[in-house]
């Protein structure tokens, strides 16, 4: 073994030990309460988390290393720590098939992946997945990049849009939730999209589907609030 291995090593086990000091087994049994899996879970805090990468930085290697050790929060903290810049395609879909709770597919969609060039081709190809959590992950980046992306064109969310409608009716918990988010988040940006998602919403509205009839009623319970309308007004 090289020194430069050694010294990864050492580094990669030192994180876990001290992400081993801040296990809170109470914590786990929380998480399981909110749907978190809480197998190979620590049950630390996110300040916690936060503040171990903000110590870290920035360091695509040690992401690896600590998505590949299967400890739920040592994930949560790969997504907080890798390099936007150095993360493959092929990285996102290796681990868009690990995802195996919302709060892991939630933090990597949010503080990672939206960060990267295949955001919008994989929220379009995601978006139409079966699994659970690889098409959730498609509407957290949608919902994350109509948040994060100030400067990107409507038509970019518009194409969005029609993907929402045609989800509205799986009736899975992490997807529906998901859909919805998106929706709402789109139809936060400004007043074009604030017409756009509205008018989507009702169109939704009239699926047969309890999925889709929640997903609409949730949306425009929020977009057509008055201090929504003010916000989108100002922009």
């Amino acid at each position: 073994m090289t020194r430069s291995k050694e010294r990864k090593g050492e580094r990669l086990r030192a994180i876990v030990a001290e992400l081993e000091s801040f296990a809170n087994p109470a914590n786990v049994v929380g998480m399981a309460r909110y749907g978190i899996r809480a197998e190979n879970a620590l049950g630390i805090s996110a300040p916690q988390l936060r503040g171990m990468a903000k110590k870290i930085g920035h360091d695509h290697a040690l992401a690896l290393d600590l998505w590949a050790s299967g400890i739920h929060e040592a994930r949560n903290l790969a997504g907080l720590v890798d390099d936007p810049v150095e993360v493959t395609e092929a990285q996102l879909e290796r681990w868009v098939k690990d995802f195996d709770s919302w709060d892991i597919c939630d933090g990597v969609c949010g503080n990672l992946f939206d960060k990267t060039p295949f955001a919008y081709e994989k929220a379009v190809a995601w978006s139409a997945r079966p699994e659970e959590f690889v098409k959730r992950a498609g509407f957290v980046l949608m919902a994350a990049l109509a948040v994060h992306d100030k400067k990107a064109p409507d038509g970019r969310f518009r194409k969005f849009l029609p993907l929402i409608e045609r989800e509205s009716a799986d009736e899975r918990n992490f997807v529906k939730k998901a859909v919805n988010w998106a929706l709402r988040q789109i139809g936060k940006r400004n007043r074009a999209l604030h017409r756009d998602a509205i008018a989507a919403a009702k169109r939704i509205r009239k699926i047969d589907s309890r999925s889709a009839r929640w997903i609409a009623a949730d949306a425009l319970r929020e977009l057509e609030s008055d201090a929504v309308r003010e916000r989108v007004n100002k922009r």
